[in-house]
Parts: C-alpha cells; structure tokens; sequence
C-alpha cells in the first residue's frame, strides 16, 4: 500500500500508528518542541513501539526523531527542515542546567524527586553569580528588590517554557514540579568519563553553561 507520494510507502506497521487515537497529540507536541518521556506512559510507549516507522515518517519533513540514551523523544530539525527553530535564551538555559544538576543530585531522591521554585532559585544564587544572573534580567541592574523580583519572575517564565518543553512536570495543585529525564537535553555537550553532576556543576560555576547555544539549545517552534 502507497502514500500519494509514492516514493515514500505507507506500511502496515505506520498505517497503524498514525491511526492510533493518541497519534495526532503525539505529532502535535514532538512539533511543538516538547520531549516526551516515560513520565508520558501513554505516548512514550506509543514512541517505543513503533519508533522505526516513525523515524521513517518524519525524514519526509527534514526532521530527525531522536531516542535519546537516557530513554526520551523529541524532534530535532535540519538545516533544510520547513519545521522553525527558536533558541532558548541564557537565563533559560542556566535553568536547564541547574535542573539537571538537581536531577543527577541526592536531593532528588530525598524529595522524591519534587522540587519548588523556591529550590530551584536557592540553587541557582548557590552556584551562580547573583551579579550576573540579574544583568541576565536587566542590564543596569543593581542588585535592589525590584531587579531581585525580576529575577524571579523570569525564573518563573523559564520555568514554565520548559515545563513547556518537557522538561518538568507540574504538581496538580501545588506550586511544585518534577523533573523529568528530558533535561539530560542540557547535558548533551558534556556527555564524557568524567562525573556528570561534577562536570555540570563545573560548567554551571564557570559560565559554561549557556556559552554553547548549538545543538543543545535548539527546539521546535510551537506554530501557533
């Protein structure tokens, strides 16, 4: 059996995935940039069954599915992909790296794996300069409780782009989240023998962290 495109064949195994019921939500988050993980049982398990044919599929529109090592989806476009791209800004990208700092952390398990937004700004003001993150707010800043607030509500819009993103999962009711394996995305470039939580700590502490704005940082434009 043959697609209108008869250079690319619509096999039993894809037919049946496209026909799955949860398909046109998968397909509508993967473009939109967000990272499926096995905390999406349903649609993660979909991934899994048929990620051959899917990765197949998704080579017609100049985009690559990704099944990352350490379990998760996600779409990562060409240069010759229509798909857009847009790049996470520094502020959001220290915030993914101090979440995956807080991910590889024993913390993690003593809070079975909750954290608050609260934790996550304690973290960053621990491993980074306070100076540098509110110039990342505004340039003249100088350190008053107006700057410090703009701080947090730019934490708090990072936070929820990502969790946009995949990156963690809200708490129904609470001002809390979890973080899922997905933000390993940040931890890409420094995938090596050397400790994973000492090497992201490293590149937190000496700016490293939002200095690589390749691969990493790229993410499917939601088209709204």
């Amino acid at each position: 059996m043959l697609s209108t495109n008869t250079e690319f064949p619509l096999t039993a195994r894809l037919a049946l995935a496209i026909a799955n019921p949860l398909f046109p939500a998968l397909d509508t988050q993967l473009r939109g940039g967000r990272h499926i993980s096995a905390d999406e049982l349903e649609l993660h398990s979909l991934l899994q069954e048929f990620y051959a044919e899917l990765e197949a599929f998704y080579q017609r529109y100049q985009v690559e599915l990704i099944h990352a090592p350490e379990g998760f989806y996600y779409l990562r476009p060409r240069a010759s992909s229509e798909l857009g791209t847009s790049i996470l800004s520094e502020l959001e990208m220290l915030v993914g790296k101090v979440l995956c700092y807080l991910y590889l952390s024993p913390e993690r398990l003593a809070n079975e794996g909750v954290f608050s937004l609260a934790d996550l700004q304690e973290e960053i003001l621990t491993l980074s300069n306070e100076q540098a993150l509110l110039r990342m707010v505004n340039q003249r800043a100088g350190g008053s409780d107006l700057d410090k607030k703009k701080l947090t509500d730019k934490l708090k819009t990072a936070l929820r782009r990502l969790k946009r993103l995949g990156m963690v999962i809200g708490i129904e009711g609470q001002d809390r989240f979890r973080i899922t394996e997905a933000v390993f995305r940040f931890a890409a470039d420094v995938r090596s023998d050397e400790d994973p939580k000492a090497l992201q700590l490293r590149m937190i502490k000496e700016g490293e962290a939002v200095a690589n704005r390749a691969e990493a940082d790229a993410e499917q434009e939601n088209a709204e």
